[in-house]
């Protein structure tokens, strides 16, 4: 119940955005009307969901409702095919036992919360009682070592670390062979968001992998791809660029909050095929949250929506 109400909070400016004009239908209790299906075209395109997305969903909710219907049928369907599209919830690997640890290799672009996202999720390991090391692999980009310090000693995390401008390859082996003397069961690797214009950043990423797997066979066990969801669109292409080069596990949904774009969970989903499988809702350490699709679509459409305990 804690996470529900924190995701419904933690969505509220998409919720805002999504509503707009159709707020007044709502509360007026209109039926359906081509005037309603109209507004709730505009406010799907609007909130990034895609246009094509958008006209074979409505498509599909016109032919299915009968005319001038009673609107709490459009909005329990809306909620059922949107809860059908983003599919089953895609939990995150847990973490290992000790001496065996899980790998997350956590890749994306700088300035989509990729950093934070580490120190959120080690926070997280570290208040289950387990021990976590961090590897500093964003060696090209000033500040990022120490930035990454910071979340380990508010976390309680381990961290390995190189000098700047090290091999980011080189850092992660170590961390894995530290958390693999030292029996932790979680290594978290951050990753270069960029490098300097005479280095390819997939190239890198995908040698950081190899190095990885010769480490620990089978690792990294999750990569997970942060996106921040004010940016829409660009987030969708910074997931097809970093699928290209790499295995992406999942997806790390950042500043839900600060977005009026909820629709771009859908797209990710409808475009990339990739689970989304953490969000993050806020600045807190225990904002970062399970991403379960049932409650995300309810609490973008729960104004249209029975209560908690009514009948559905």
């Amino acid at each position: 119940m804690m996470q529900r109400e924190s995701l419904f909070n933690g969505v509220e400016r998409a919720r805002r955005g999504f509503w707009g004009r159709l707020s007044d239908f709502v509360a007026r209790r209109r039926p359906v009307d081509d005037e309603i299906w109209e507004l709730l075209e505009e406010s799907l395109v609007e909130s990034d969901m895609g246009v094509d997305l958008v006209l074979d969903l409505l498509g599909e909710l016109r032919r299915w409702l009968p005319k001038r219907a009673d609107q709490s049928l459009l909005w329990e369907a809306l909620a059922s095919r949107l809860e059908s599209l983003l599919g089953d919830p895609v939990p995150l690997a847990p973490p290992g036992v000790p001496g065996e640890p899980v790998v997350y290799a956590v890749v994306g672009v700088n300035g989509s919360g990729k950093t934070t996202t580490i120190g959120k999720l080690a926070h997280r390991f570290k208040s289950e009682g387990l021990k976590v090391m961090l590897a500093a692999g964003d060696t090209f980009r000033a500040g990022a070592e120490e930035q990454l310090s910071i979340w380990a000693r508010r976390s309680g995390a381990s961290i390995v670390s190189h000098q700047p401008g090290a091999d980011p390859a080189a850092v992660a082996f170590d961390a894995i062979q530290s958390a693999l003397a030292r029996g932790h069961e979680a290594v978290i690797l951050d990753t270069a968001g960029r490098l300097h214009t005479r280095r390819n950043l997939m190239e890198e990423l995908r040698k950081v992998l190899r190095v990885v797997a010769k480490a620990l066979p089978g690792a990294p066990h999750e990569t997970l791809l942060v996106l921040d969801a004010t940016t829409g669109g660009n987030a969708i292409e910074q997931a097809r660029q970093f699928g290209a080069a790499c295995s992406v596990s999942g997806i790390v949904l950042t500043k839900l909050d600060g977005s009026a774009r909820g629709g771009t969970v859908f797209r990710i989903r409808s475009e990339l095929g990739i689970p989304i499988k953490l969000v993050g809702v806020g600045e807190g350490m225990g904002d970062l949250l399970d991403f379960r699709p049932a409650d995300f679509v309810r609490a973008l459409l729960r104004p249209a929506l029975p209560s908690e305990g009514e009948t559905r």
